[in-house]
């Protein structure tokens, strides 16, 4: 198994790419679990319920007015809707991973140190399923 870099990373938000301005992103997929223990025994049992997932990333604020960060954030919050996200793992190319979904925003934060750059994160919950089918 070849292990991958991260630096390779293409992320789009609402068909924004904003790769350049991110440094980390994280995709968490879930599945809600439903308590079936019966009495008489020692320990739980679980039925699988409904898949969920989030989504977080954040980087390093860029002030260009059209694709940076704050711009495609606040254009995103301002739709009040959920908006597609597409993440490619290692890149772009045919027969790469990619996970598309689409999210609604539940918040954009900036944080302004007096002795660093700014820095911004954004959190979404994902609404739907995740299709993980490669680039094509």
């Amino acid at each position: 198994m070849a292990r991958k870099h991260g630096k390779d990373t293409v992320l789009k938000v609402n068909s924004n790419d904003i790769s350049a301005y991110t440094s980390e992103s994280e995709l968490d997929e879930t599945t809600d679990t439903h308590e079936a223990t019966g009495y008489g025994v020692d320990d739980h049992e679980v039925d699988p319920g409904l898949n969920a997932g989030t989504f977080t990333c954040g980087g390093t604020y860029n002030s260009t007015a059209v694709t940076g960060p704050r711009a495609v954030f606040k254009a995103v919050k301002a739709l009040n809707a959920a908006v597609p996200i597409i993440r490619q793992d290692e890149g772009t190319g045919a027969g790469k991973p990619q996970d598309s979904f689409n999210a609604v925003l539940n918040s954009y934060v900036q944080t302004n140190p007096v002795a660093d750059m700014i820095k911004w994160k954004a959190s979404f919950t994902i609404t739907g399923a995740v299709d993980s089918t490669a680039q094509s």
